[in-house]
């Protein structure tokens, strides 16, 4: 972690004969004045905002990179330290850093190509963006209803979209965010995790464990297509349901996927079993679990407590799937097996659900390690605004 030294001095022009932004003329000669910029200007929640874009894998690149800029800044590093880091020129993180000064998360979002000049005053535009932040509408034409309605203007569908770019909205997708969720017990449960994997021996390992239940029926989902082709996918007329309980190592892509004609607490016992053989040579194997009731059953217990057993449970907390990694596995499972592919029969359904989680998750580790990892972050209700 970088510290910095804070001080009170002043802050010192620097003098850069760059002819791209701010003017002095001293005498026959343009020259350029960037001020220093002081580590720590960001509020905690300004911080925490620009990590979770810089983070968001759904953001725009540019935008995440802008984001991730500005947050080095702030941790004290320099325009030239962040320009090396992310193959940039240092005046470019400075104009960077001037336009989220001056504009915010909006300004990193604004590339200049956002369309023609708006025809709505500024009163107007303030308008619109209180009615669209206090309604928040589910498409365009709700917001091209009251514009008509208000200011009698018409926009196309295209010149809304640019519109509400430009005022620094976008389309989002609510979050489910559940109404039980405690920011005490998911930090401790990642202190914990984090305290065993420094003190993890070489002859111990962590798996995450958790059950699946694909259906076998057609998955639609957005795919880029020309515009003037519809696009369909076959319906399946089966509706068999595949039940997998499963695991995974996240140092080594390893995987143990167990069919079973029911997910409980027999289900459970003979994963357990599967792992203590995959894992024979460990002395210990900690697998990391949610709060299920079958994961907490009497038989589970006393098999646990059998002589020579080797498994340690460790318990997720409740109402946090973002703090179980396998269920990333189970996301990934659908976007390349199931989404917008359709079976003839449950058979080849469930072979090629079975062949992606047991053969090419661990093949092609290297390729979805990224996706499914231990980069756990809290979540808080304060973080969303619910609609209601």
């Amino acid at each position: 972690m970088r510290t910095c030294l804070r001080t009170k001095f002043p802050a010192i022009p620097r003098l850069n004969e760059d002819p791209r932004s701010r003017w002095l003329t001293p005498g026959a000669r343009w020259i350029r004045v960037w001020l220093m910029i002081r580590p720590g200007f960001l509020s905690a929640a300004e911080r925490g905002a620009l990590i979770a874009v810089a983070r968001d894998g759904l953001v725009e690149h540019r935008v995440a990179r802008r984001a991730n800029a500005i947050v080095l800044l702030n941790d004290g590093w320099n325009c030239e330290e962040v320009g090396s880091a992310l193959l940039l020129d240092d005046d470019t993180v400075r104009e960077w850093f001037e336009v989220y000064q001056r504009q915010g998360m909006a300004g990193l979002r604004n590339f200049g190509h956002e369309g023609s000049s708006c025809q709505l005053t500024d009163e107007q535009q303030t308008a619109l963006k209180a009615f669209v932040t206090t309604r928040l509408p589910r498409s365009t034409n709700a917001i091209g209803a009251w514009l008509r309605k208000n200011y009698e203007l018409s926009y196309s569908h295209s010149g809304l979209i640019a519109l509400l770019h430009r005022l620094g909205f976008v389309y989002h997708k609510p979050q489910r965010v559940p109404r039980k969720l405690d920011e005490a017990q998911q930090q401790a449960f990642i202190a914990s995790y984090e305290k065993l994997l420094n003190r993890l021996e070489p002859d111990e390992s962590v798996v995450f464990v958790d059950a699946v239940h694909p259906t076998h029926q057609a998955r639609p989902t957005g795919c880029w297509a020309p515009k003037d082709v519809a696009i369909g996918i076959e319906q399946t007329t089966g509706r068999q349901r595949l039940n997998i309980h499963g695991a995974i190592n996240l140092e080594t892509g390893q995987t143990q996927m167990l069919e079973a004609p029911k997910i409980d607490a027999m289900s459970l016992i003979a994963l357990l079993v599967a792992i203590e053989a995959t894992y024979s040579g460990k002395k210990w194997i900690y697998v990391f679990l949610d709060n299920a009731t079958y994961h907490h059953a009497i038989l589970v217990r006393e098999w646990l407590g059998q002589p020579g057993r080797r498994i340690r449970l460790h318990f997720i907390p409740s109402y946090c799937p973002h703090l179980d990694p396998i269920e990333r596995c189970w996301g990934v499972m659908h976007e390349h097996v199931t989404n917008n592919r359709s079976y003839e029969t449950f058979a080849q359904f469930r072979s090629a659900i079975l062949r992606f989680l047991r053969r090419t998750v661990p093949k092609k580790w290297d390729r979805f390690r990224d996706r499914i990892t231990d980069n756990f972050r809290i979540i808080s209700p304060d973080d969303f605004r619910v609609v209601a």
